[in-house]
C-alpha cells in the first residue's frame, strides 16, 4: 500500500509518460520539437510544484516569466509586432503540454496571449510599441475583462460605460470573475461608449478610481488570482481607445474563437497527465490477487476514457487550423472544439479519480486538483451551452 501511494502522491510524475499527448496528427517536425520543448519545461518546472501552488494559492510570476523567455507569452503575435508569429496550431500544441505540468497557469498563460493579440491586431503602432515587448516578457500582465455581474453570456447587455468628457473617457461599472484581477498592470475592458455600441478601451493598473474586489475563493485555479474590477469615475485618454469605437463587440468575439481553442488545450493537457496517473494506478493497485488493469470492466472504461482524449485532440486541432486559415465556419468548429473537448476531459479526469478509488479523493493526491481545476472550462469562454447556440445557429442558418 505505501509503495502505491509514493507513487501517485503530490508531486509524482506518471512513469508511463505522456503516450497520448504525443500524437503527431496534424503535426510537422517543428511542431513536434516546440511539443518537446514545453514538456520538458512543464515536466520539470511545473508538475512538481503544482500542489504547492494550488494549496498556497501561489501565483507563480517568475514560471511566467520563464515561460514568456521561451517565446510562449506572444506566441501568435506578429514577428514585425515584436511576437514570435507562429500559427493556433502551435499554440494548442503548446498549451495542452504544458498544462500537463500545471493547468492552471497555462490558462493565465493563455489569457496574456490572447491580449496580446488584441492589441497586434487591433491597436495602433503607437500601442503595439507599448504593450508587446511588455506582454512578451512578463513586464506587464494582463486581463481580458468582459463579465459583468449580471450579464455572462448576454454580453451586449453590459453596463460599464465609457462616456467621453473632452479627450478623455470616463468610465464607470464593474467586471467579474477576471483572471489576473488586482495582480495585472492592464485590463482591456470591453464596455459600452453609446446605448448599441461595444468598445475596447486599455485601462492601465493604479490609473485613480480603478480598484478591485477581494480575491475569490474558488473550487479550482487557486494558482491564478480571480476578482472583480471596478471602475469608478476612472478617467483615461480617448488614445486608449484599442481599434475602432463600436468594434469592441467583433474584436472580443474574434479573441474568443482562439480563446476557446486555447481552453481547450488545456483541458486536454490536463485530462492526459490524470489519464497517465490513472494507467499506473491500475498497473499497481492489487485486488483480489491481480492488477486493477486485469478486470475487463475497468479496461473498458479505460478504453473509453482514452477514445475520448484522442477524438478530442483531433477536433482541438482541426478547429485551430480552420482558424489559421480563415475558414469561414472557423467560429462553427471552435465551439463545437470547446464544448466537446472540455466536456469529454473533464469526464477523463473524473474517470481516473474514480479509478483511484478513495485515494483519488484525498488532497495529497493529483487527480482531485485535476478534476478541479478543469470543471471550469465548461463555464469560461463561453458556457458549454452557449457553445450548442452557437453550434446550432451556424448549422441552420
Amino acid at each position: 500500500m505505501q509503495i502505491i501511494r509514493n507513487r501517485v502522491m503530490v508531486n509524482s510524475i506518471p512513469r508511463f509518460g505522456f503516450k497520448y499527448l504525443s500524437d503527431s496528427t496534424f503535426l510537422n517536425e517543428e511542431h513536434l520539437q516546440i511539443q518537446k520543448a514545453a514538456l520538458d519545461f512543464a515536466k520539470e518546472k511545473m508538475a512538481p510544484y503544482s500542489a504547492e501552488w494550488d494549496k498556497k494559492h501561489h501565483f507563480p510570476k517568475d514560471v511566467l516569466r520563464e515561460l514568456a523567455a521561451m517565446g510562449f507569452s506572444t506566441i501568435y503575435v506578429k514577428q514585425e509586432s515584436g511576437g514570435v508569429g507562429l500559427d493556433r496550431l502551435t499554440a494548442s500544441v503548446i498549451f495542452e503540454a504544458l498544462s500537463y505540468g500545471d493547468v492552471t497557469t497555462t490558462a493565465y498563460l493563455t489569457i496574456q496571449n490572447m491580449c496580446a493579440y488584441m492589441v497586434d491586431q487591433f491597436g495602433n503602432e503607437e500601442q503595439k510599441k507599448t504593450w508587446i515587448p511588455r506582454f512578451g516578457t512578463f513586464d506587464a500582465f494582463a486581463s481580458y475583462c468582459l463579465t459583468e455581474p449580471n450579464s455572462g453570456s448576454d454580453s451586449k447587455n453590459m453596463k460599464t460605460f465609457a462616456k467621453k468628457d473632452g479627450n478623455d473617457y470616463v468610465i464607470n461599472g464593474s467586471k467579474c470573475f477576471i483572471s489576473g484581477g488586482s495582480v495585472s498592470d492592464v485590463y482591456l475592458l470591453m464596455c459600452k461608449t453609446s446605448e448599441k455600441d461595444v468598445s475596447c478601451i486599455l485601462v492601465e493598473k493604479g490609473t485613480p478610481g480603478l480598484s478591485f474586489g477581494k480575491l475569490e475563493d474558488k473550487m479550482g485555479w487557486n494558482a491564478s488570482p480571480t476578482a472583480m474590477v471596478l471602475f469608478d469615475n476612472v478617467r483615461v485618454p480617448q488614445s486608449n481607445l484599442l481599434g475602432k469605437e463600436g468594434n469592441g463587440f467583433k474584436m472580443a468575439m474574434s479573441a474568443l474563437d482562439g480563446g476557446r481553442i486555447n481552453i481547450a488545450s488545456c483541458s486536454l493537457g490536463g485530462a492526459s497527465f490524470a489519464f497517465d496517473l490513472a494507467k499506473d494506478y491500475l498497473h499497481d493497485r492489487k485486488q483480489f490477487g491481480q492488477p486493477l488493469a486485469a478486470f475487463q470492466g475497468l479496461q473498458f472504461k479505460f478504453a473509453d476514457m482514452a477514445t475520448n482524449l484522442v477524438t478530442s485532440r483531433l477536433i482541438v486541432r482541426q478547429a485551430a487550423q480552420m482558424i489559421d486559415n480563415s475558414h469561414p465556419d472557423k467560429t462553427l468548429y471552435s465551439a463545437m472544439a470547446k464544448r466537446y473537448a472540455t466536456d469529454s476531459c473533464f469526464n477523463v479526469a473524473n474517470e481516473a479519480l474514480q479509478l483511484h478509488g478513495g485515494y483519488g479523493y484525498l488532497s495529497e493526491y493529483q487527480i482531485e486538483r485535476i478534476v478541479r481545476d478543469l470543471r471550469v472550462h465548461q463555464i469560461l469562454e463561453g458556457t458549454n451551452e452557449i457553445m450548442k447556440v452557437i453550434i446550432a445557429r451556424n448549422l441552420l442558418k
